[in-house]
């Protein structure tokens, strides 16, 4: 087994979930996990992705290569596998990696395997898990073909450093498609924020209808400030215009996996659940005592959120000055 491991960045920073990811294939026993960064100014990233467990760094450092778009990172990870010959493909799932595993699946014509939360090796082969039947039950899962592709879901891995040393660095001169250069990011907007991404936050607090209305997320906000947390927020919400849509967690949103998820006004459906049952410490506060949300809540709070989030925060804020 060859493993190699697509990292991707914003900015100049590695994702959390692609280190995870990476930290996760340094532990599968391969000892010469490799790993693709793509873009503007990615070589002063390779040192950290050693730190995380990869031996080699495939370098593909091209300005044209920014703003990501999927194609030429299929262009440029197939160049990487014939060049190391590599058998595994591990992915991070994102919009842009979805895309990006779809795409080399095609290209390798490679088994892909998405939404996975786990991955090991028995008995020389790799086998996967993966959630099923809305995350009712697990499910491990193989691959028939030679090449393998593997997306995991947000949050399947801890990004832990390995103590790995400086990974040898491979330049390589992206060799793209003609299709490749045919679609061009022509703008970007991007939405003002401040804090953790609720990607990569260890605290979300998140709210859903029972706020009673979008004057009363700053209930949330304060609190997950005051925790140093983000916000999120159930789909009923965003579709009702109260937050924006990068903040949504479930089904049809983000799923996350903090240490601290903290509900305010949210039922608990099942679309939700699917996006955030996997953290550390889930904590409901709802007028409704039948809500289904306080069935796989560590601690659940019934009343009125308006009277004790007020509360709840100033305490923490005299906790964490004290």
């Amino acid at each position: 087994m060859s493993v190699l491991v697509f990292l991707e960045h914003h900015g100049n920073e590695l994702q959390k979930g692609s280190l995870g990811v990476l930290s996760k294939a340094a532990s599968l026993g391969d000892p010469e996990v490799a790993a693709v960064l793509v873009g503007a100014g990615v070589r002063a990233l390779a040192a950290e992705a050693g730190a995380f467990g990869a031996k080699r760094v495939y370098v593909a450092e091209d300005a044209s290569l920014d703003p990501p778009t999927p194609q030429p990172r299929v262009d440029v990870l197939a160049q990487a596998v014939a060049h190391g010959g590599y058998d595994t493909i591990l992915l991070a799932n994102s919009v842009l990696a979805a895309d990006v595993a779809a795409g080399l699946a095609a290209r390798l014509e490679a088994g892909l395997n998405w939404d996975l939360v786990d991955l090991e090796r028995r008995d020389g082969e790799l086998v996967g898990t993966r959630p099923a039947l809305q995350d009712s039950v697990y499910v491990e899962v193989g691959w028939t073909s030679q090449q393998r592709i593997a997306l995991f879901r947000a949050g399947s891995f801890d990004a832990a450093a390995t103590g790995g040393g400086e990974p040898e660095l491979v330049e390589l001169a992206p060799e793209l498609e003609e299709h490749s250069r045919g679609a061009k990011v022509v703008d970007q907007q991007l939405e003002a924020s401040s804090g953790p991404s609720i990607e990569d936050a260890d605290v979300i607090v998140a709210g859903g209808r029972g706020l009673g209305g979008p004057e009363h997320f700053t209930l949330a906000e304060e609190l997950a400030k005051a925790l140093g947390g983000a916000v999120g927020a159930t789909r009923a919400v965003v579709d009702a215009g109260w937050y924006p849509y990068s903040a949504q967690i479930g089904q049809t949103g983000k799923t996350v996996s903090p240490k601290l998820y903290v509900a305010l006004g949210i039922s608990g459906a099942i679309q939700h659940k699917v996006g955030m049952q996997s953290s550390n410490v889930i904590v409901a506060i709802n007028k409704d005592p039948n809500a289904p949300i306080f069935e796989f809540s560590d601690l659940g709070v019934v009343g009125d959120l308006h009277e004790i989030v007020p509360k709840l925060t100033e305490l923490v804020r005299q906790r964490r000055a004290s």
